[in-house]
Formats: C-alpha cells, structure tokens, sequence
C-alpha cells in the first residue's frame, strides 16, 4: 500500500471523516503534523502524497461551491497511485452530488461502490521480468560464445597449418577427413568447457527461472549454437593462412553477427531489411528461438515448432561448415 498524509481541517464534515476512511482501507495513512515534519518525510520519501482539506470542506462541497482539495507529491509512481485513489473517491462523490441524493445516501452509495471488489483470475503465472532477463543474457552469450571460440579454434588450427606439421600430416597415414574430425572433437572438448561455464553463470544469476522448462530449452539451445560455431571456426581455422587477420575476422564476425540479428539491439528495434540480411547466419535462428521462449506458456508441438524449426536449420549450419571445411582440407592436400 501507499503512504498518505491528510491533514484534515474540516473535523466536523461527515464527507472529510467518510474520504479518511477510504484511505485508511486503501492505503497507509501516516500521522505526521507539523508543516516542516511533512516537508521532511516528503524529501525522506517517508510518504508519497499529502492532502490538504481546507474547512467547512463538506458543507461547501453539499452547497455546491466545488472546494479545492491542495496536495503536495514527490512526482514518483507511487504518488501517481495516490493520485487516483483520491480522485477515483471524489469524481464518484461528484457523480452521485449530481443526481440529488441527501448526505447520508450519498455517503452510503459511494462507500459501496468503493468496495466493490472483482474477482480476477491469473491465467498466467510466467515470470515475465526473469524470462526478459534470462533471454538477453542467453542472446548475448551468443556474442562471447563467437569471440572465444573463433578466436582460439583459428589461434590451435594455425599452429597445425604449419608448413612443417601440415606437410607431416599429409605423408602420415591419417587421411583428411579423419585428421579433420579428430581435431574438430579436440575443438569440441574446449567449445563444452566455454559452453559449461557460461551455463554455471546462468545458473548462479538465475536460480529461481533457469530450473524450468524454458530454461532447459535455453541451456540446449546454447549448446547447439556452440556446436555450430565450433564447426564455424573450425572452417576459418581450415581456410586462414596470416596469424594477424584472425583478430580482425573475429571481432568481424562476432560484432558483426550480434548487432545484426539483436544479440545488442533488442530485435524488436532492427530494421525489416537488416533481419532478413541476418537469416543467412546462425545467431539468427539461435536468437528466434531465445525470444519465442520469452512468450511462451504451454509447451507443445505448435509452441515449440518455432524453435525445433531453428535448431534443426543449426544444425544443417554445422554440417555444412563441417563439409567445406573437409573440402578445404582435400583440395590444400592437393594443391599444398
């Protein structure tokens, strides 16, 4: 409840003793007197709003001289309340004054109306503002989960493109496609590391929402969308041939891929041109799926359509980094 002062110098009027009761059922009525004390508690946000009823208030009112009720707020959303708690007693007085009825009928006919109450039913018991928070951490995971994986697959990957290794590699017995897939399931090893401690940290930040169906689709949503920046990085790592430009694809793809598909920018802001751009990526989809979440509230096969539509468009992402990658590797063999 809010905290309202009165200062009551109508003592004897029946409307002004019938409105403290009002507040007194509606809100908290604080007994401070005293000009400077109420400055005080206003400045001390102590109380949200203060009113003043001048006297012979309810007899000017019953005369129809429209008295003036002052106030004094702190300018706040509470004292917004207030405000229209106070105005909601006095229009309904003013309705009722207006048909005729004596003081005590209109005294009885406006405390009934005041507590009316209407039953209300919650259809919905989501927790919308820790869903909110927990799809903006997850959508920008996206963007450290690009950064560090990028960055270091190429870093490991261009030590073993070494003139000297790589040629090594090619007179082995190992053939390509094996050498690429035991290196990639090396990467693989990292890329879970990285995953598993961003999803420590989304546990430890929200503990009461993480534990829930739409956190498990968020915690294996992530996954997925490492995997495929695993396979991502592993196909630039495959391609790179100069130690330097690896800094600059990094923070290229990275930055490039999170303002575009609303891992910085909440997608509801971008651009219809600058989404559809961003449907050639994968932190597109890894995305949608992290803002379907956001409003869903019974799982079944058309609420989660969306999202299993997503990963599986991630995955396809994976294997086809995965495939030109090995393409990569077979022709660098033949042509050195």
């Amino acid at each position: 409840k809010i905290d309202i002062i009165i200062v009551n110098n109508d003592k004897e009027g029946l409307i002004s003793k019938d409105f403290i009761k009002y507040i007194k059922d509606n809100a908290n009525l604080k007994n401070i007197e005293g000009e400077d004390e109420i400055n005080d508690a206003i400045f001390y946000r102590m109380t949200d709003y203060v009113v003043y009823i001048p006297k012979n208030f309810s007899n000017d009112f019953l005369n129809g001289k429209e008295p003036t009720i002052d106030v004094k707020t702190t300018g706040t959303y509470d004292s917004t309340l207030a405000e229209r708690l106070v105005s909601r007693y006095f229009k309904v007085l003013k309705v009722y004054y207006n048909n005729g009825y004596t003081e005590q009928e209109l005294l009885s006919k406006v405390r009934k109306d005041l507590v009316a109450n209407i039953d209300t039913e919650i259809s919905s018991k989501i927790d919308f503002n820790g869903i909110s928070q927990m799809t903006f951490y997850f959508n920008f995971e996206s963007y450290s989960i690009i950064a560090c994986l990028v960055y270091i697959i190429c870093l490991i990957l261009f030590i073993f493109n070494n003139e000297k290794i790589r040629k090594r590699t090619i007179i082995s017995s190992t053939n390509y496609k094996k050498n690429n897939r035991i290196l990639l399931l090396a990467n693989c090893i990292y890329s879970f590391i990285i995953w598993l401690f961003y999803t420590i940290v989304a546990i430890i930040l929200f503990k009461d929402t993480i534990f829930t169906v739409q956190g498990l689709i968020f915690i294996i949503n992530s996954f997925i969308f490492t995997m495929c920046i695993t396979s991502l990085a592993f196909m630039i790592g495959v391609l790179v041939k100069n130690k330097d430009a690896i800094n600059g694809i990094t923070t290229v793809i990275a930055i490039g891929s999170s303002f575009l598909c609303g891992a910085f920018v909440p997608v509801e802001l971008l651009p219809q041109g600058v989404l559809k751009f961003a449907h050639i990526l994968p932190t597109y989809y890894y995305i949608n799926s992290n803002e379907s979440l956001k409003t869903i509230e019974k799982y079944n096969y058309d609420t989660l359509l969306p999202i299993i539509k997503n990963s599986i468009i991630i995955l396809i992402f994976t294997i086809g980094f995965i495939i030109i990658s090995n393409i990569i590797s077979k022709n660098k063999r033949k042509f050195g």
